[in-house]
């Protein structure tokens, strides 16, 4: 009935959508199972893409060829660049989606795929021979034969929704759970943990008086994720931001008792960065307010998602309270919020590629890996189908270092330090930020996606070359061209900057704190007239390279220095318990993490330097 798949992606989230189009489009035949087509790609939690960091992972799928980019700029409702007042390192793209659009645009792309075929069904097992994923089963019974499989489950393993007292099995509101799964790994000798998350109730829009919020634009210029021509953001929908006070909170209090996260009938752990309002209240009992983000779920839906008001309170509870929120006086409650528990797999049985320790040619990508966020597990699933492909041509697996990418940061720790409670990317986990700027993913990464033969990386790849031929242009014009005091010297008293008393470069001019290109376009035509043959991204990265050039060779040099020690590699059978000067906890943990370079080796939790010097000495360095 079936033929045998290249690659088989249980779960058609974030993760399993990427992996699946990352192994079609280096060529393998793919299979995308999935418990229900009609939720491909849906926005379980909030509706929007990038954020802090998240951004930033965002424009690297779509360096390397990823949709996540293209989807969330054919469907964006706002746009807003966070982070503006601080340095280009901190800049963020975050879109407000649309979500129906949002499932529907990555439907229409993977159904578009010739590599790419479907099955709806619960999987319930993998079959394994000889220690090697050939297969997946299905609740039917059927076996479906491929040659790798990459596990994409989300929050459906043995999902468990909490709402106040009552609970039930289920993977997603509305959706059942999977059974099977993690039984079977734990019998292959995998270890499972439990994880929580949570999301808030769902409000009729019509109900609720936006006259009493605050109003939160989009950018004035909206900008966009995808480095293709995709469409120019029209018609942004505003956000809102609202406050509980403590009548809120003295209502939410009531509920407590009857809370599943008090009374401990929730046993995983839940996200540190994104904690339930609750949470919020016996955490931060000082505040007297909490903010709360309410953002719309599409154009033709008056749908709401109030962010922040994430609860597994009763029911009835959640509705008192959120009536005391201004503007929500009257608000309806399409649906409560509720928490929900889900197995996962500690990330440190993984090898780099994200392939399994334990089972050759088994994959996993996204939230079975212990993280939150659609960002997250899009670029794991990513790394995943990639790697799923180069294994099964016995190609050299692709890595990215923590120098080169924020989805490099995120692997290496996942694998190196594990994670016991949900993992979120952060700016702050990220040595090299200057580096791993989010107007620059294309340059880093789209040379290693061309490299490896993804499709249709040939016009990316061009454009790339012109940007960086680009912004050398503009800046060997900035470090030829002068100007005299009678061009500046009115515009820089109006800065309060020092004036010119002679001829300077006018890469001198932009080097000061105060002063940008835009404000030099408006008083200098022939510098406007020079860059107006650039598009303003090209621009940017350009006055960018400029400004910031004395950190990026600094942060540079240092990404030298510990390249060094990622290019000793460490032989994966190496018998680390034969060096006696090892510490204890360093000889198990590099026996059961086996590093591939005395870098990854650095970064395991418990490895001191003195155990790095060891394994130095020993390999005569």
């Amino acid at each position: 009935m079936f033929p045998t798949y290249d690659v088989i992606v249980v779960g058609a989230g974030h993760s399993g959508c990427e992996a699946a189009v990352a192994a079609a489009n280096l060529g393998s035949k793919v299979m995308l199972a999935t418990m229900n087509m009609q939720t491909i790609a849906q926005m379980s939690c909030n509706p929007a893409m990038g954020g802090v960091a998240k951004g930033q992972i965002v424009r690297e799928i779509d360096a390397l060829g990823g949709y996540s980019g293209i989807v969330t700029d054919h469907t964006m409702v706002q746009f807003r660049m966070l982070n503006k007042s601080k340095g280009p390192a901190m800049w963020s793209p975050r879109a407000q989606s649309d979500r129906n659009l949002f499932a529907r645009k990555w439907r229409n792309m993977l159904e578009a795929h010739p590599n790419i075929d479907f099955w709806q069904e619960m999987v319930t097992g993998i079959v394994v021979k000889d220690g090697r994923a050939v297969g997946v089963r299905t609740g039917m019974g059927l076996e479906i034969p491929a040659k790798a499989v990459v596990l994409t489950n989300g929050t459906f393993l043995n999902g468990l929704i909490h709402i106040g007292e009552k609970q039930f099995g289920g993977g997603r509101a509305g959706e059942r759970a999977a059974k099977g799964i993690t039984e079977q790994l734990i019998e292959l000798g995998f270890e499972a943990g439990r994880m929580k998350t949570g999301t808030p109730p769902r409000i009729d829009g019509r109900s609720l008086d936006w006259d009493r919020m605050e109003t939160q634009p989009g950018d004035e210029e909206p900008g966009k994720f995808s480095y293709t021509d995709t469409p120019k953001l029209e018609n942004q929908m505003p956000c809102h931001i609202a406050y509980t006070n403590q009548e809120v909170h003295d209502i939410l209090k009531t509920g407590f008792d009857r809370s599943p996260m008090f009374n401990g009938r929730i046993r995983g752990q839940g996200p540190r960065y994104c904690p339930s309002i609750e949470d919020k209240i016996d955490r931060f009992a000082q505040r007297d307010r909490h903010q709360l983000f309410v953002e719309p779920e599409g154009r033709d839906t008056v749908e709401i998602y109030v962010n922040g008001f994430s609860s597994s309170l009763p029911e009835d509870v959640q509705y008192k309270a959120l009536r005391r929120i201004p503007g929500f006086e009257n608000a309806k409650m399409f649906r409560p919020g509720y928490a929900i528990e889900y197995d996962y797999f500690p990330p440190t049985q993984l090898k780099a590629s994200l392939e399994t320790r334990l089972v050759n040619n088994l994959f996993f990508a996204g939230q079975i890996n212990g993280t939150t966020g659609y960002e997250e597990a899009a670029c794991q699933g990513m790394i995943a189908g990639i790697n799923a492909h180069l294994n099964l041509n016995e190609e050299e697996p692709f890595i990215l270092k923590r120098s080169e990418a924020y989805i490099g940061v995120l692997i290496d720790d996942l694998i190196n330090k594990g994670t016991k409670e949900p993992y979120r990317m952060f700016t702050s986990r990220a040595e090299y930020r200057i580096l791993l700027r989010q107007d620059n993913a294309d340059i880093r990464l789209t040379p290693l996606a061309h490299k490896l033969g993804i499709r249709n990386m040939e016009e990316r790849m061009e454009r790339t070359t012109q940007k960086i031929e680009a912004a050398e242009a503009i800046d060997r014009y900035f470090r030829k061209t002068s100007v005299s005091p009678d061009q500046l010297n009115g515009f820089l008293e109006q800065l309060g900057s020092s004036q010119l008393k002679q001829k300077v470069k006018l890469h001198g001019i932009l080097l000061r704190p105060n002063v940008n290109m835009r404000l030099l376009r408006d008083v200098l035509p022939e510098l406007n007239q020079f860059l107006s043959q650039y598009p303003n991204e090209f621009i940017d990265l350009a006055e960018i390279n400029m400004k910031y050039e004395g950190y990026i060779q600094k942060e540079q040099e240092m990404v030298d220095k510990m390249n060094r020690l990622e290019e000793v590699r460490l032989h994966e059978n190496f018998d680390y318990h034969q060096l006696v000067s090892l510490s204890a906890e360093a000889r198990e943990k590099l026996s059961r993490l086996k590093p591939r370079t005395i870098g990854q080796a650095s970064r395991i939790s418990g490895i001191s330097p003195s155990d790095i010097s060891v394994l130095l000495v020993h390999m005569g360095r």
